[in-house]
């Protein structure tokens, strides 16, 4: 029984009198202690599949059918009291861009300690001396010290690491990281998304990472589940996912990913084309705009998520073998033993 189970999500919004579907029979799963990657664009659902889980889906959406299970308690239909019991003590989420979800004008120690005061009735002298060891956990060094200061007084890659100081302070069992690193320069995302991972494992804490880039989750997460369109079109083992990608969206994403093994003068493969808008029908296949490899069908026909062995995919033509334009990305030789 996972810790968290999806099935079959579909959130709406209504613009006009007109009920626009942003996210379309989205499943999955992720256990304790495991990584779950979703990755996508911008638009593609990924973020409001996060915000559904929690339960802080903006004024005008709302989760029109589907099913979402946490600790086999079905956590959909509870009201705000139920889901408030929820956040913080069961679920948590990282949000990304802490300057925006950091109280400017509240101290750091203040922000830790707080929820912990709240949900898990610690006196003030038992949550300052957790929150000095949730500190010294994220790697922040002098902690007594920096709990005085405010947000504006630490970097961007602290300021991050504080965020998973609280997401960890009253000890859930499921994080959601929604783009925890996109702010940060290269070497300080994957510092903090190799501490997130290491963390949720040590603690046996379920994550789920939300992303738009492919390249950077291939280290942190057992599976991945790759979103277009409000769709999730593939679904894999990360190290399966990496070696053989079957739809042509994941393949595009992973062409586009910088690689030490190919040649400089050898240009990047971008994705032709746009994300489709999420307020805009596409009949058929969302991607088969941007698809070199589209038909008819693709253009008709919606293709149904379909197991192939262990690896789901959504593509009327999956790649079911080696490519000649697809080489297996370098990270996935070593990840097998990872």
């Amino acid at each position: 029984m996972p810790l968290l189970g999806v099935k079959n999500l579909a959130i709406d919004v209504e613009r006009d009198g007109v009920v626009h579907r942003l996210v379309h029979d989205a499943s999955f799963s992720v256990d304790r202690g495991e990584t779950l990657a979703i990755v996508g664009e911008s638009g593609s659902g990924k973020s409001l599949s996060a915000l559904a889980v929690i339960g802080l889906l903006s004024e005008g959406l709302t989760v029109s059918s589907g099913s979402i299970r946490y600790a086999d308690q079905e956590i959909t239909g509870l009201d705000e009291p139920a889901r408030n019991a929820l956040r913080g003590s069961e679920i948590a989420m990282i949000f990304q861009e802490p300057m925006t979800s950091l109280n400017p004008v509240r101290s750091i120690g203040h922000q830790i300690t707080e929820g912990m005061r709240l949900k898990l009735g610690l006196t003030r002298r038992q949550a300052k001396a957790r929150a000095i060891e949730l500190l010294e956990e994220v790697g922040i060094s002098d902690p007594q010290q920096r709990l005085k200061q405010y947000p504006h007084q630490l970097s961007g890659g602290m300021r991050q690491r504080v965020m998973i100081a609280i997401a960890l302070s009253c000890k859930p069992s499921l994080i959601l990281a929604d783009e925890p690193t996109t702010a940060l320069d290269v070497t300080i995302q994957a510092q903090i998304l190799s501490l997130t991972a290491r963390i949720c494992r040590d603690h046996g804490v379920g994550l789920v990472l939300i992303t738009h880039n492919l390249g950077i989750v291939a280290r942190y997460a057992q599976n991945v589940a790759v979103m277009y369109g409000g769709r999730i079109v593939e679904k894999a083992a990360a190290a399966e996912l990496y070696r053989a990608p079957m739809h042509h969206y994941t393949r595009g994403l992973l062409n586009s990913v910088p690689r030490l093994d190919i040649p400089r003068d050898v240009p990047l493969r971008p994705i032709s084309g746009a994300p489709p808008d999420p307020m805009q029908h596409v009949p058929g296949c969302r991607f088969h705009p941007r698809c070199g490899a589209a038909t008819d069908r693709c253009r008709r026909d919606v293709p149904r998520l379909e197991m192939h062995g262990d690896h789901a995919v959504a593509c009327w033509h999956p790649d079911t073998g080696e490519q000649s334009d697809t080489v297996a990305h370098p990270v996935a030789k070593s990840m097998g033993a990872a």
